[in-house]
């Protein structure tokens, strides 16, 4: 081997596309995966090297302890292809590099540069000089595992009409962006048995402290129960009942902002640069004013009604992670779900987790951030986001024809690379919210796409959410249209959607290959629309057949073992290895291998 100072770069391959290979020695790129298990990722030109392999070694004893790893290639996107491999060293220590085959050309890529002759060993290598425990990732395990419910409350269920607003509108009339409809946490808890028999393991409430909104994401008194939806002893029967049924509780939290009829900035107003309140706030002038709609402070948005709290201030941090630590202790929440978290300092959150984690390691943590969270998820801040990103790449693919299967099955891989892969098991994956138009009217009201769509999400990575009433039909624009109330009557429920649900709820429940299996697409052809994707891990292998088109589909893929419809046992039809699947148009099919 030559030493690295004699490659010159004129002797470079020109046949692997060498400005694309990369690779950087942290966060999604390398990464600590369990305590002893350390995850590679590289990537390269999209269909330009046939094999990638991860050379790693002690840089203490090279040749004793230095080890080849056949990278398998796990995602691509438009541009490029994705590799990664699972190394575990010896000494918890490890140098490395990667190697690149294309035909017959090779090429080397360490830390120091890429180099078409083999550089010596370990100098100039990516370097992890020890595997420290403590810097493991670790989202809370049952998050895995959980289906969630997104529920609010003003417009799930009313279970207690003596607490209801003085002005109340007509359960199921159409809603405005003011009107409130008197359901509370009574209604929820009279609902428990509802969210068991569909399989709900996890509810996810809108905030529920006092505040002059429906909503309520105007918060006036964080550590009071709003009058109308109960009181702390009611949350506690809540939270106790949900739990006896295996179901835990998220609660929301607004800590970037606060209602303007608050304690803190009604004071503000009333005693100017001399209240005790100035520095909570991002306060540009006194007095206090709004002009023309517009406010002379910082808030959510234009909202002048939600001032936008200073969590650099050290008496503003200290009351709102006294608040999110109460609650746990208190009522015994199992996690928080964190509004408008990406306009929040990072500083704030590493805080955050660390006071919430001392309390209760396995609370989960959701930031609202709607793009590429990478940053909120290295293991000092979130376990995850809301994934909006992936229910807009589905939805997509299923609103028209426009989209094929390739694109389609880059976003995913693309996405499947943002972040490292503990990340990926418990991202909040979600149709639709409070904050968007209702899946089904997204989908057009085609009730197949809508049983397609929620096909993907519950056989896919990380972990699912659906939003009230979804499961039943409810249909809706977005806000106010989105947010209305809960269908109790059953003859008005779609009990063939909500049969559609449960069926697949309980399918990803039974099989744990479904929830943390590796995923990859087995067939996402240019021009056509079907798929096919796998789920697979030691236990269990699943591959999954949807034809998103208007036509009829004859699928065929070459598949080792006997498989059956996961779904109604039915042996698949094969000869040879080679399956055959006949699909409705917006049909699917889930096998299991025997």
């Amino acid at each position: 081997m030559k030493p690295n100072h004699e490659l010159k770069p004129t002797t470079l391959s020109t046949q692997i596309h060498l400005e694309c290979l990369h690779h950087a020695p942290h966060s999604n790129w390398a990464y600590l995966y369990e305590k002893e298990t350390f995850h590679l990722r590289v990537r390269t030109s999209k269909q330009n090297v046939d094999r990638v392999y991860a050379i790693t070694g002690d840089k203490y004893d090279w040749e004793t302890y230095h080890h080849e790893h056949k990278m398998p290639k796990v995602a691509n996107d438009r541009f490029f292809d994705y590799w990664q491999v699972a190394v575990k060293p010896e000494h918890r220590r490890f140098s490395y590099g990667f190697r690149f085959h294309s035909g017959k050309e090779t090429a080397w890529m360490i830390e120091t540069g890429i180099f078409t002759e083999e550089p010596e060993a370990p100098n100039g290598y990516y370097d992890r000089p020890f595997l420290h425990e403590i810097d493991l990732f670790e989202a809370p395990e049952w998050a895995k595992s959980a289906i969630f419910y997104q529920i609010m409350p003003d417009r799930f269920a009313n279970g207690d009409p003596t607490n209801d607003p003085e002005e109340i509108m007509r359960w199921g009339t159409e809603p405005t962006r003011e009107s409130f409809f008197g359901g509370d946490l009574q209604g929820i808890i009279n609902r428990l048995d509802y969210l068991t028999d569909l399989g709900i393991t996890a509810i996810y409430l809108t905030p529920i402290f006092e505040a002059p909104t429906y909503h309520k994401y105007d918060t006036t008194n964080y550590k009071k129960v709003d009058p109308h939806f109960g009181d702390l002893e009611l949350l506690k029967k809540l939270v106790n009942e949900a739990h006896a049924k295996g179901i835990r509780i998220v609660l929301d939290a607004a800590f970037n902002h606060i209602s303007a009829n608050s304690q803190q900035f009604t004071d503000v107003i009333e005693n100017g640069a001399h209240s005790r309140y100035v520095n909570w706030f991002h306060i540009h002038e006194f007095p206090v004013k709004v002009r023309e709609g517009n406010p002379n402070y910082d808030s959510f948005g234009f909202f002048a009604q939600m001032p936008k709290l200073n969590t650099a201030n050290p008496e503003t941090r200290e009351y709102l992670l006294d608040i999110a630590e109460y609650w746990l202790k208190e009522v015994g929440i199992d996690g928080w779900r964190l509004d408008v978290a990406n306009e929040i300092d990072h500083a704030f959150w590493k805080d955050f987790r660390r006071r919430i984690k001392a309390i209760n390691p396995e609370a989960y943590l959701i930031g609202e951030v709607w793009n590429d969270s990478l940053r909120w998820l290295q293991g000092d801040q979130f376990d995850s986001v809301m994934n909006y990103p992936l229910s807009d790449r589905l939805i997509d693919f299923l609103q028209t024809d426009d989209m094929d299967a390739a694109t389609f099955a880059a976003h995913i891989g693309g996405l499947l690379m943002r972040y490292p892969q503990q990340a990926n098991e418990v991202l909040f994956n979600l149709m639709a919210s409070h904050d968007t138009p209702r899946v089904l009217t997204q989908l057009g009201g085609d009730k197949r796409k809508l049983k397609l769509a929620i096909a993907f999400l519950l056989t896919f990575t990380g972990t699912p959410c659906i939003y009230y009433g979804d499961e039943i039909g409810l249909e809706g624009e977005a806000d106010p249209d989105c947010r209305k109330c809960m269908i109790w009557e059953e003859d008005k429920q779609d009990s063939d959607l909500y049969q559609s649900y449960k069926q697949l709820i309980q399918l990803r429940k039974k099989h744990p290959v479904l929830r943390t299996g590796q995923f990859g697409f087995l067939k996402a052809d240019m021009h056509k629309r079907p798929i096919i994707y796998e789920r697979y891990d030691e236990q269990g292998h699943f591959t999954i057949w949807m034809n998103a088109s208007e036509e009829l589909a004859l699928l065929t893929h070459t598949l080792e073992g006997n498989w059956r419809d996961a779904l109604t046992g039915e042996k698949a039809v094969e000869e040879e290895w080679q399956v055959w699947i006949h699909l409705n148009p917006f049909g699917y099919k889930i096998l299991l291998k025997d």
